[in-house]
């Protein structure tokens, strides 16, 4: 991370020398873009803080049903509603299946968890419009239910005949 900074502190540096008053312009451009979406972004670190305060039993207790069908509704409705980075998604995803979810709730929980954005819905329809962010939604929900559907029949957990 620290490269990426120092890339792009060598850029703008580059940048200033070739035409200063274009990267003066274009730095306070980016400003003013960025403190308008503040607001936006802080709300949603706090939800995402918030969702982050869910225990991992109380997720185990809702995916681990004996019903795999309902256990991978639950998990792609709680994956969709929460949103967690992938470096705490993945490890949690190893503890469910080590306490024994099955591979299809945990995959439909995941990936819904990485497609689906319900929490992000309001600065996703702020830049994409409300047509396309629903859209987009319900098309990654369908992904996200067709990838546990395989994870499932791949895994031996579903069986189509």
């Amino acid at each position: 991370m620290i490269g990426l900074y120092a890339v792009a502190g060598l850029a703008i540096g580059i940048s200033y020398v070739v035409d200063s008053k274009k990267t003066v312009e274009g730095l306070k451009k980016g400003w003013k873009k960025f403190s308008k979406s503040l607001p936006e972004y802080l709300k949603l670190l706090i939800l995402i803080s918030i969702v982050l305060l869910i225990s991992e039993d109380y997720i185990i207790k809702y995916l681990g049903q004996e019903n795999i069908f309902l256990g991978l509704m639950s998990s792609l409705l709680l994956g969709s509603i929460t949103m967690m980075p992938g470096f705490i998604a993945y490890p949690l995803a190893k503890i469910l299946i080590a306490k024994g979810v099955s591979y299809m709730v945990v995959a439909g929980f995941v990936t819904s968890l990485m497609l689906v954005g319900v929490v992000t819905y309001p600065l996703e329809k702020k830049y994409f419009g409300k047509k396309a962010t629903v859209l987009r939604n319900i098309m990654s929900f369908g992904v996200a239910a067709g990838i546990a559907l395989l994870m499932g029949i791949f895994y031996r957990e579903v069986h189509l005949l």
